[in-house]
């Protein structure tokens, strides 16, 4: 690899943050530690490096020292991994003290995983990204060997947004009626368009969703596992954006396919599924009643950000509504989230770790005698370990008591901003 190729990327790419104007999150990191970190295309996972290398400058650190590598640029392209030790080599022409490495989309290079473990093996400073779950899987673990600390990175939740935004969420801004409208028109934006960082600049939000999804689609999942029926492909995500809020197996969707003529296997809509779930294009809840084999094949499906989902329905809020309370609690509970289903129960989300039995309704009307109160009711009687039982709503709000159990009824974006933290925001 040409050296001076290696240093005008990495100095090109200090102008780059130290003009980058920094939005806080709700991420931290141990700087004694080295971290992968994943999750979607244009999620912010690059933007969370930049915060490290600022607070680093600021406690001192050279410019020199901070070698960071965006495998995406094009200059690039040539890149193989006989070339990772071109980076050590750069390093120590830039500065006679200790680097610190960052190295986004790494997983564009084959092999990178050696090298990620020979940077910790020799006491490096390391933050890798990717856009690929597969840099979850056990096998890349057990190649890192347990040298590093896996940060998943999510497009804003609520809050972050609203932070962004300069929009005051406090306790006081909730319940005051200006700052509480300001909140509320603010969430009429984030449902339809998602929480992408960068979205927050274009006019034409649906249009930047739509090239990343694009992105997500020919890019993470179609070239980069060799698929040649980007239609079939298409048309299953399509298809599986319009199941949201219900149980969905592979065979149902392999017959939604045939029966509009896309000859596709049960197997390679496995296969699709997979890699839309690798890529965070979408992701899976089970029941919790279910067999084992149950949970694995009829699911339900959701979308990793609303601006993604929204892409493919029209004037479907209940869907929305549903799908980001979904993406809230995953992000946080992930295999502790489940729905339940079952004889006289179907109850939306519920969060074993918690206890929480979480209905998602767009609106109620008769309250104590809908599908949502007797399925809380049931749940409470025949569940152990439900504790606590609330109806998410876009509007309305109350508290109620029905055969002895209590019910919150709590609106979206309250329950938004008081759901509890990912991380508290640190270095």
């Amino acid at each position: 690899m040409n050296h001076e190729i290696l240093k005008q990327v990495i100095y090109d790419q200090h102008e780059i943050i130290k003009n980058f104007t920094i939005v806080p999150r709700e991420y931290g990191f141990d700087l004694n530690a080295n971290y992968v970190v994943i999750g979607l295309r244009r999620a912010g996972k690059s933007t969370l490096l930049y915060k490290i290398v600022h607070d680093l400058i600021a406690q001192g650190t050279d410019w020199n020292q901070i070698i960071y590598i965006n495998f995406e640029d094009e200059r690039l392209s040539e890149f193989t991994v006989n070339d990772f030790n071109d980076i050590l080599s750069v390093q120590a022409e830039l500065s006679e003290k200790k680097g610190w490495f960052f190295l986004d989309e790494i997983q564009n290079i084959d092999g990178w995983e050696k090298f990620a473990r020979r940077l910790a093996d020799s006491k490096e400073h390391v933050f890798i990204t990717g856009s690929n779950a597969k840099m979850l899987s056990s096998e890349i673990e057990n190649r890192l060997g347990g040298r590093y600390l896996t940060k998943y990175v999510t497009p804003y939740n609520f809050r972050e947004y609203l932070t962004a935004k300069n929009v005051d969420f406090s306790d006081k801004a909730i319940l005051a009626t200006k700052d509480s409208g300001k909140i509320k028109r603010e969430m009429e934006t984030y449902f339809y368009f998602g929480g992408f960082p960068e979205n927050l600049e274009y006019k034409d939000k649906r249009e930047y969703v739509s090239s990343i999804y694009q992105k997500i689609l020919l890019g993470d999942i179609a070239a980069r596992n060799n698929i040649r029926n980007n239609t079939g492909l298409r048309l299953l995500i399509k298809k599986i954006a319009e199941s949201v809020k219900d149980e969905v197996s592979y065979s149902k969707l392999h017959n939604i396919l045939k029966t509009i003529g896309v000859n596709i296997s049960k197997d390679v809509v496995i296969d699709y599924i997979g890699y839309a779930q690798q890529s965070f294009l979408i992701f899976a809840i089970r029941n919790y009643f279910s067999k084992f084999v149950d949970k694995e094949t009829t699911p339900k499906y959701y979308f990793n950000d609303n601006g993604l989902l929204n892409l493919f329905l029209s004037k479907e809020e209940p869907k929305l509504l549903e799908n980001l309370v979904a993406i809230t609690l995953w992000n946080k509970y992930k295999d502790n989230l489940y729905y339940l289903k079952g004889k006289n129960l179907d109850v939306d989300f519920f969060v074993e770790e918690t206890g929480q039995a979480i209905q998602v309704a767009y609106s109620v009307v008769n309250i104590s005698n809908d599908r949502e109160t007797k399925s809380l009711i049931e749940a409470a009687k025949t569940v152990k370990d439900a504790k606590r039982f609330i109806i998410i709503t876009w509007e309305e709000e109350k508290e109620l008591t029905i055969d002895g159990v209590k019910i919150e009824i709590i609106p979206l974006w309250k329950w938004l901003l008081i759901s509890p933290m990912i991380e508290k925001n640190s270095i």
